[in-house]
């Protein structure tokens, strides 16, 4: 038809012309035929051709302001161009809307390029707030969305709630998991979290990943600094001054890890944490993925800021095609957006260019023929190959391989890459596990790797150390620790009158740890009058930083603080008073009542047989009753002692005889040995063994001035709550005892040896049968001086220096400890316990720890020996 009006236009042009001789218009209105035919040939070709190729439009929701969007329409361009270049009967048209980070606008961009540019499949959407409303209207439209964002968590029914939905990302628990891996590796305990949020609160599906994740390895988010997004704020310098104030204020940990944020807000962040402090020594510093994605697009001064900081990113392979993309990329990248100061392509990009990738497949796979939504869909859910970004292929609408991350270094202006995040593996120094050249640390979150295999620069100078991630003491700044005024015994902490610092056991013990870690603390002590569970509530709620003194380790008190490995054994022991037995009578004591009548009997049967055997024939043994009696009874009695001097004339009788003398020496034996041992040792036993008989008969008891001794008699031993006295034992316990105010007191085992040392030849005290925690020093919880204190006192222990110190503070010169509760102290001599027919010495413990009531006797006689001979302890 249009040939038709051509050809016609041109017949009418040419008969409105005046008459010219033939010869001279042949010629040119021949050639003028010649170029008329030859442009509607051309004509009719392209229109044929136009006719037969397929175009399908392609709808892109990015943020064209922001650097991800500008990079990702640079990818998607240079992947649409590539495929029309090759393409003949197949193009693809490319239509980009901007909703500026609005998922309302992002929405109502997604009706807009359905509606009028017809697209068949969108791509975009960096937010899960904008992908789920975009996903709706994919829906409605049955138009395939394809997202470059995922959701922390992924929701429960997504396949069937968005069925043209996919996501072209992972969520967000493999970067969690790594984070809490990094965190667990350098035994961080507590940790701040920081982020950027917008009004819809998207970070929270993160927040609660980390959560989840720290708790697995025995670590814990302390704060969380929430900010408004940047545009909200009209001076953000204030704003982020006042929350790092507060934070300073609220919590000791300086684990930073900053979950998202603008740039913009991340150097305003940094900036102010540099002036207060935050950013230095002991600190860390930790960027999730989306911030260290762009760290070389970052400015100098934000490289400056970031010194040390660790990033996690998402790895990805330098592989010729990759090679060939960065090539086209930075001319593209660099000819569009002059202003831009780093023109490589980030993991974004290549998720961009992927998506293009994902789409022309699915077209080469249905041939030209799209027109079916389903069948497109589920062409692109069959997606399998190795793109740019990694392994392509889903399940369940979204990626199904677990990106593999990279931990990065901040130093100077660069990124040092450290150790990679392998799925399901952990910490690696190479990407080849699987072929034995390489090795996986923390894949159960359960050990500690001890950090990153490569060196790792930290933020400030720590001299080859790790940090502490920890509010370090200085001098203005020293550590607080609290201090009981009044123990059980000064020994173990004390306050001299006139002096500000404590003396004993417990504080040279501190002292003598702290000379052993490779950092300072200089400390300043505060003196405390009050119980020991005030002391610890002081270490909870930051008053202080520590308590040291002879603070016992309990379940209820571990919840609120952190304590160190136990420097001293506890349970609880009742101490009762001592009794001299009254000698009179001790030569019958080597027998009880039943073996002196087993032994009279047999004495008298012996007689009687050796009589009826003997009388008959042997004039000895005869005459009047009186006199036969007689010489039965003297015989027989004088065999005792082997001095008998009648003679037999009945062998029988000298079988009885030989018999009756065997038993004899067994007997006398028995008896001079128990005798012998009775007159050698002075023989003490306590009034009372058992607490039962006391709270029975409804005495009075005494324990120390520490409130859950006291709770405890009354509420796991059942004594009423009247009949339970206060005491200072080293002062008051002797004298209550000799007024009879008390029939028992019950000590905690270090105060109970420490006592009986004083007064072993007095009282003595029966076995722990309710053991404690131990005593140890309490810091606040997540502190890394709880972990650096136990691992010194451990070797304080091992090296045997803590012995030493016990022997400073508790040696007596002339008393040891009572038997079965031995004070490791002085070698002025051994003793000797008796229980029973056992005589045990008791060997010399290296700690309060060692030495423990290791003979559980259950003898209520307890004996005491003094051996003058002074023997060497072991």
């Amino acid at each position: 038809m249009k040939r038709t009006n051509l050809f016609t236009k041109v017949n009418s042009q040419l008969s409105t012309c005046p008459l010219i001789p033939v010869n001279k218009v042949l010629k040119p209105c021949f050639l003028s035929s010649l170029l008329i035919t030859f442009l509607l040939i051309l004509s009719n070709g392209v229109e044929a051709a136009a006719s037969t190729t397929k175009v399908t439009n392609i709808g892109a929701i990015i943020d064209g302001n922001s650097r991800t969007g500008k990079e990702e329409k640079t990818a998607m361009q240079i992947a649409v161009q590539n495929f029309n270049n090759i393409s003949r009967n197949h193009k693809l048209s490319l239509h980009f809307k901007h909703p500026k980070g609005d998922p309302l606008q992002a929405a109502y961009a997604a009706e807009e390029l359905i509606k009028e540019k017809k697209v068949e499949v969108i791509i975009g959407m960096d937010t899960w707030e904008e992908a789920a409303l975009v996903a709706n209207i994919g829906n409605q439209s049955q138009v395939p969305i394809l997202s470059f964002a995922a959701p922390a968590r992924t929701p429960i029914l997504t396949s069937l709630r968005w069925p043209f939905l996919i996501r072209i990302a992972s969520d967000g628990s493999e970067q969690m998991r790594c984070i809490a891996a990094l965190v667990h590796s350098y035994n961080w305990r507590r940790v701040v979290v920081i982020y950027e949020d917008d009004v819809l609160g998207s970070e929270y599906g993160n927040l609660a990943l980390l959560t989840g994740a720290l708790q697995e390895v025995g670590s814990k988010i302390e704060y969380r600094l929430v900010l408004p997004p940047l545009s909200f704020l009209t001076d953000p310098k204030d704003v982020v001054q006042d929350e790092l104030m507060k934070l300073q204020h609220q919590t000791k940990a300086r684990v930073f890890i900053v979950l998202q944020s603008s740039f913009p807000m991340l150097t305003c962040i940094l900036g102010e944490a540099k002036k207060a402090g935050l950013v230095g020594n002991d600190t860390v510093w930790i960027v999730a993925n989306s911030i260290t994605s762009f760290l070389d697009s970052m400015d100098i001064p934000v490289f400056s800021s970031m010194e040390g900081t660790l990033g996690i990113k998402t790895y990805y392979s330098s592989s010729s095609s990759y090679k060939r993309f960065e090539a086209l990329f930075q001319k593209s990248f660099r000819s569009e957006y002059l202003n831009e100061n780093d023109f490589q392509p980030g993991i974004q990009a290549l998720r961009a260019y992927d998506s293009i990738g994902i789409i022309t497949r699915a077209i080469e796979k249905l041939g030209s023929n799209i027109t079916s939504p389903k069948r497109f869909l589920n062409s692109v859910l069959e997606s399998d190959f190795s793109g740019l970004s990694g392994r392509i292929r889903f399940k369940d609408g979204m990626l199904s391989d677990a990106p593999t991350l990279r931990i990065v270094n901040v130093v100077g202006k660069k990124c040092k890459e450290l150790d990679f995040w392998l799925p399901n593996c952990g910490f690696s120094d190479t990407l080849y596990v699987e072929q034995g050249k390489g090795r996986c640390r923390n894949s159960d979150g359960d050990k500690t790797s001890g950090g990153l295999s490569g060196p790792v620069i930290w933020p400030g100078d720590l001299n080859g150390r790790d940090p502490k991630g920890w509010a370090m003491p200085t001098e203005e700044n020293p550590l607080r620790i609290i201090v009981p005024r009044r123990t059980s015994f000064d020994k173990f902490v004390t306050f001299r009158i006139g002096e500000k610092r404590p003396v004993g056991f417990c504080v040279d013990l501190f002292d003598e740890v702290v000379k052993r870690l490779n950092y300072s603390i200089p400390p300043v002590f505060f003196e405390f009058d009050g119980q020991y569970g005030d002391m610890i509530q002081g270490v909870y709620n930051k008053t202080y930083d520590a308590a040291i003194g002879d603070i016992t380790i309990l379940a209820e008190r571990a919840e609120y603080v952190e304590f160190t490995q136990p420097y001293a054994e506890s349970g609880l022991s009742m101490v009762v008073p001592l009794e001299t037995e009254d000698t009179t009578w001790i030569f019958l004591k080597p027998f009880n009542l039943k073996m002196w009548m087993v032994s009279s009997a047999l004495f008298i049967y012996t007689m009687l047989i050796i009589w009826f055997l003997e009388h008959q024939t042997n004039p000895e043994f005869r005459g009047p009753w009186k006199y036969q009696f007689g010489t039965a009874l003297w015989f027989t009695f004088s065999s005792l002692f082997f001095a008998q001097r009648e003679r037999l004339y009945s062998n029988f009788t000298r079988v009885v005889v030989v018999a009756w003398l065997c038993v004899v020496f067994i007997l006398t034996s028995s008896y001079t040995a128990s005798l012998t041992s009775m007159l050698t040792v002075q023989r003490m036993q306590p009034n009372f063994s058992q607490f039962e008989k006391l709270k029975n008969d409804k005495l009075n008891v005494g324990c120390n001035n520490e409130s859950f001794v006291q709770e405890y008699v009354k509420d796991v031993l059942g004594f009423d709550h009247d009949k339970i006295k206060i005491f200072n034992p080293e002062n008051d316990y002797t004298t209550e005892f000799e007024r009879n105010s008390i029939a028992a007191a019950f000590l905690e085992l270090p105060y109970e040896r420490l006592f009986l040392n004083q007064h072993c030849k007095r009282y003595t005290g029966t076995k722990a049968t309710y053991r404690f925690g131990g005593l140890g020093f309490a810091f606040q919880k997540g502190s890394p001086f709880a972990a650096d204190f136990s691992r010194e006192i451990l070797c304080l222990s091992e090296d045997g220096n803590i012995t030493l110190l016990e022997q400073k503070w508790n040696s007596r010169p002339h008393h040891e400890a009572d038997g079965g509760h031995l004070t490791p102290g002085g070698k002025s001599g051994t003793k000797y316990f008796h229980n029973g027919e056992k005589t045990r010495v008791p060997r010399r413990a290296s700690t309060f720890a060692q030495a423990l009531d290791k003979d559980e006797w259950g003898s209520t006689k307890w004996e005491y020996v003094s051996n003058s001979d002074n023997l060497e302890n072991n």
